[in-house]
């Protein structure tokens, strides 16, 4: 795409099916390094991952062509194949379905970077179901709260 230019942020977030507290300390900069690979193999831009153990944001800049929903098909996908195989729990690891995606300007991507770097802090005080659901409520997404997570 000549002459094509593009400064496209995305602030991704999804979790553990159930919303279980499955990713432990002790394996969890392995999955982040994991999916930052799957990330920079589709060719887009990783700025950032960090979570807790019941979920994961990422910051990434993508190129137009890219497929978003197909970028986290294929990480979750790929990556809870990995901590499968590389058994890291007792039970089959699975990623929630759906993820909330939000597009964040260029003078936004350093207080995403901060928050995102942050997590553990910013849970100390509010839950990670309050989190999403005031991301959806900021950027105006209509949503039904029975909808949002299933319980595990």
């Amino acid at each position: 795409m000549a002459n094509t230019y593009t400064q496209l942020y995305f602030h991704i977030i999804f979790a553990v099916k159930g919303r279980t507290n499955l990713i432990s300390k002790k394996w969890k900069e392995e999955l982040y390094k994991y999916i930052a690979g799957i990330i920079s193999s589709k060719n887009q831009k990783l700025f950032i991952i960090n979570g807790m153990p019941d979920h994961i944001h990422l910051l990434i800049s993508a190129k137009p062509t890219c497929n978003l929903s197909d970028l986290i098909r294929d990480i979750k996908s790929n990556s809870s194949k990995w901590v499968n195989k590389k058994q890291f729990i007792l039970r089959k690891f699975e990623w929630q379905n759906g993820f909330g995606a939000f597009t964040v300007s260029q003078s936004q991507v350093p207080k995403i970077i901060n928050y995102i770097k942050n997590q553990e802090v910013h849970h100390q005080k509010k839950t990670f179901k309050k989190e999403y659901t005031d991301f959806l409520k900021a950027y105006k997404i209509d949503f039904k709260p029975e909808y949002i997570f299933k319980e595990g």
